[in-house]
């Protein structure tokens, strides 16, 4: 249940940058849940190399790790495009409306 509150949380906060950015709130908000489960799924199946299946709630904590750096990728990929106003600024050099 805790998971899927900050899951809802941490896209919230993804959509909000991908309008700063300039991009697709859903289409951002998608890619975040994917990269959560199929890291949390990765981290899962690597806990389970790793350690072995004994201790459930170790693999479950560190399945969650794994997830949370899934939303970090996610969150660094979208942080490094240049956001919107800036892009709007540079296609507008040259003319009177560079100071609105």
């Amino acid at each position: 249940m805790i998971e899927i509150i900050l899951l809802f949380i941490l896209t919230k906060q993804m959509g909000a940058l991908a309008v700063k950015k300039g991009l697709p709130r859903g289409r951002w908000k998608f890619i975040t849940v994917i990269a959560w489960l199929v890291f949390e799924m990765i981290g899962i199946i690597l806990g389970i190399i790793f350690f072995g299946q004994g201790n459930l709630i170790g693999l479950m904590a560190f399945g969650l790790v794994c997830a949370f750096g899934g939303y970090l990728t996610v969150k660094y990929n979208l942080e490094k495009r240049p956001d919107e106003k800036i892009n709007d600024d540079i296609n507008r050099i040259g003319t009177d409306q560079l100071n609105p």
